[in-house]
């Protein structure tokens, strides 16, 4: 992970000089081979079981990197420090397999407003053979002025398990996935941008969530979440998860949501 901790010197190197009103028409592609070792702690971190499947979060972490150098690039127009990870959909066509060779594609697309500033997102593809099989669209904010409170008021769902979260997460997690953002791995970096103590990664707590359903969900499937507030650490949350539909609703709560998810199924034409 020696490159990310370079783009990340990079991102706090370059942030003050970085502004714009477009997203560059950039996009980075790489062919992935999946390290078996490496999947294995990465699912062992999350929860899933270790099987020939990848888990369907687990393409995000390989197209992390193609990610980050699209941020850090010199048209970029956001410092990094700053940005917020407000949703991440990932749309499955079909499992994908740890003998598989995997190509992928990063872009960044759809900068829009949004009400407490601009938003766009980075879209990462995975083809097999020539074949689309798996999307992650990882929405960000880009926060402009005085943030505006969206304190729900709503009644916290009935919990299916509750989950205490150990104050190295953040660390453990960063170690499998590359995502060394200090403000979840360091009490004071965390401080600096507002936070009592390190906050868990938003892309934990949705592999979590899916891996509490494993065994439940069908082949192709598309799963969207939001991220609503962060999770502290260490910590306690309430898993909610109920099937409706054909598909499944699940959530992330303390004294306030977290994370809120819908799973619906895909069909292919």
């Amino acid at each position: 992970m020696a490159n990310l901790t370079l783009l990340y010197a990079k991102a706090a190197l370059t942030g003050f000089r970085r502004h714009g009103d477009a997203l560059p028409e950039s996009s980075l592609d790489a062919e992935v081979s999946v390290d078996s070792e490496h999947m294995a702690r990465y699912a062992k971190v999350c929860g899933f079981g270790v099987r020939d499947e990848l888990p369907i979060t687990y393409p995000h972490v390989l197209g992390f990197e193609l990610q980050l150098r699209l941020m850090t690039g010199p048209l970029f127009p956001f410092p990094l420090a700053g940005l917020v990870h407000v949703a991440n959909r990932i749309t499955q066509h079909r499992p994908l397999t740890v003998a598989e060779p995997l190509s992928l594609h990063v872009a960044l697309a759809n900068l829009r407003p949004h009400e407490r500033g601009r938003q766009f997102d980075v879209v990462t593809t995975v083809s097999v053979d020539g074949e689309e099989a798996w999307v992650d669209v990882s929405t960000y904010l880009r926060r402009t002025g005085s943030a505006v409170s969206t304190r729900d008021e709503l009644e916290p769902p009935v919990p299916t398990a509750q989950w205490r979260l150990p104050g190295d997460l953040g660390r453990r997690y960063a170690d499998v996935s590359g995502d060394r953002n200090p403000i979840h791995v360091n009490a004071l970096a965390a401080k600096v941008f507002g936070f009592p103590r390190a906050i868990a990664h938003g892309m934990w707590s949705k592999a979590r969530c899916l891996a509490a359903l494993e065994g439940r969900l069908p082949d192709a499937y598309e799963v969207d979440v939001r991220f609503k507030a962060p999770i502290l650490l260490p910590g306690k949350v309430d898993f909610s998860a109920s099937p409706g539909g054909d598909g499944w609703r699940f959530a992330l709560w303390s004294r306030r949501p977290h994370l809120e998810g819908v799973i619906s199924p895909v069909r292919r034409p």
